[in-house]
Parts: structure tokens; sequence; C-alpha cells
């Protein structure tokens, strides 16, 4: 098996002692086939320096082996953890105040894990051959590891993963979205593309026009049971349809529909094998007309049937 650095050793440059941290947050989530991801929150001590980095790791055991997988890593040093979170401080949502006296200097380490199955629904039935497109399909024939910078865009994204007010399903919706673009930037950065890349849609090059299109993407993600038509999203942020469906096309590298249904049936799993619900149940939940269409649906994008994760 591949053997890859630990990323808060590289980014200390020093060996860690985990056991002697003290370690003020962490959550984890393991669903077979989907989203698996860690974050543990550490108290900083002041005699650390520690640079902020990020880690992909390509693990190739063959290529149709289950055993195959993509792991992004990211230390983060020098936010601020609030202690009171879990009791809801009313001054502070982890660096948001200046104010908390729970406050706490953190290092922060995340990983993220793609599998196989999972990064299926991005595969392009074309013939491409780009870095990128072996390593999403497990055909690079061997096993690495590389270090990444953190662009504005990749810090956006932990940002908001750590400042994120979730909880329960809204959580597990949130953070498998944002694992999403996490995995498209640091393939960008793995290549070499800039970190502001100009966008062949011009009125992308408005920012208030760029936020329209964030906007969409948030009001996807908080309609996952309840479906909305692209004519509805349009008039919710205010543009039109063919530059909502061109520019968010362009902003995160897939359509309107593919993106929402595929956080639908993402979703879909996390019910059936975290929460244990039923396929009738979570048919009617996402908004099916019909536990026939839901199980369609499901099976196309995961190539599981929803009763046959139920018996994992």
């Amino acid at each position: 098996m591949h053997q890859s650095a630990d990323i808060l050793a590289l980014a200390r440059k020093a060996p860690v002692m985990y056991n002697e941290l003290e370690l003020l947050q962490e959550k984890e989530q393991v669903i077979p086939g989907s989203v698996q991801y860690s974050i543990h929150r550490y108290r900083k001590s002041a005699q650390w320096e520690v640079d902020d980095l990020g880690m992909l790791v390509y693990h190739q055991a063959g290529p149709k082996s289950n055993e195959n997988y993509i792991e992004l890593r990211f230390c983060i040093s020098g936010n601020m953890y609030c202690r009171k979170k879990d009791t809801e401080c009313d001054n502070c949502k982890f660096n948001y105040s200046g104010s908390c006296e729970q406050k706490a200097a953190s290092i922060d380490v995340l990983s993220f894990v793609f599998s196989p199955t999972h990064l299926s629904q991005f595969i392009n039935s074309g013939k491409l051959k780009t870095l990128p497109d072996d390593i999403v399909q497990f055909k690079h024939q061997s096993s690495f590891s590389k270090t990444l910078s953190l662009c504005s865009r990749t810090r956006s994204v932990l940002e908001a993963l750590l400042n994120n007010n979730y909880s329960g399903a809204m959580e597990n919706i949130f953070i498998n979205a944002q694992m999403q673009m996490l995995l498209l930037y640091s393939l960008e950065c793995m290549i070499g593309d800039k970190e502001e890349s100009a966008f062949s849609c011009k009125f992308l090059a408005n920012e208030a026009d760029r936020e329209k299109i964030e906007k969409a993407r948030a009001i996807l993600l908080q309609h996952i049971g309840e479906p909305i038509t692209i004519k509805e999203l349009s008039r919710k942020v205010a543009i039109n349809e063919c530059y909502l469906k061109k520019g968010f096309k362009e902003m995160y590298g897939t359509t309107v529909f593919d993106f929402y249904q595929s956080q639908r049936m993402e979703h879909a799993r996390y019910l059936l094998y975290e929460k244990g619900l039923s396929v009738t149940e979570v048919s009617m939940m996402l908004g099916y007309s019909s536990i026939s269409h839901f199980s369609t649906a499901f099976k196309k994008h995961t190539g599981l049937k929803p009763c046959e994760l139920l018996l994992h």
C-alpha cells in the first residue's frame, strides 16, 4: 500500500506526537462508496511554526480494485476556535468575533477520501487523455503523493467547511458538495493551472454575476428534498436561464441538473445507510412521485439498487 507523509508533520517540518496534542473538535463521516471525511482541530502550541499546506494522495491498487482511492489532506494554521461552539456561544462562531474569551488558536487537519464508486459520476464517456481523467478513472499506473499550494478558492472552501453552522443531514449535504469543489481545485493545481483563470463567459468577469451563480448553487443544496426548476432558480437569483446554465457549467464543471441530481443521490445514500430510513421514506423525502423512479435514478448514480445499500 502507498505510504504518504503525515500532512501535519510536513506543515510543521518536524515529527508530531498526536497524543500530546489537545483535541478541540473532531468530525468524521464514513459511508461506503460515498463521502468519507475527517476534520480534527487541535490547540496550537505558541512555539509551533506551521505552514498552510495541501496534499493529494493517489492510491492505485489496480485498474478495477475497490481499494483505490484519492485523498485530499489539508493543514491550516492560525484559525481561532471557540471552545463554546457546541453550546452555541453567542459571541463567537469559530473566528467571527474577537470578543470571546473562550477562543483558542487552532491547527486544523482535514482529510477527504474519494472512492472509485463516488468518482464514477464524473467520468466522461468521451476519450479524453488528460492526467486528471486518468487519475479520476484510476488509469494512472502508479500511486503518488503531491503537495499542493492553497489558492484563494481552496482557502475559501476550507474556511466555509470550518465555519459552517449546519448539523445532521444538512451538514452532510454541505460537506459533500464542498468536497467536490476541493477535488476540482486540487486537480487544477496539480496540473499547473493558474489560480485565477479567465472565464470564457464574459459576463462572469462581473463579480456580481459570479455571486448569483454561487447563490444558485447554495439554493440547490437547500432544496434537496424540494425539486426546483431552472426557471424558478433563475428568478430567485435574478439572472436569465441561459446565463445561469452557461455560468454554472463554467464555474463548477457540470450542468445545473447533473449537480443537483448527484447531490440528491448522495443525500439519499446518506439517509439509507447512515440513518437507516426505508426506500419508501427516502423516495418521499426527495420528492419522487414513485419509488421506481427514485430507484432508477439511484442505481444510475451509484450502481446499486437502494435496497442493496440497506443490506451492507
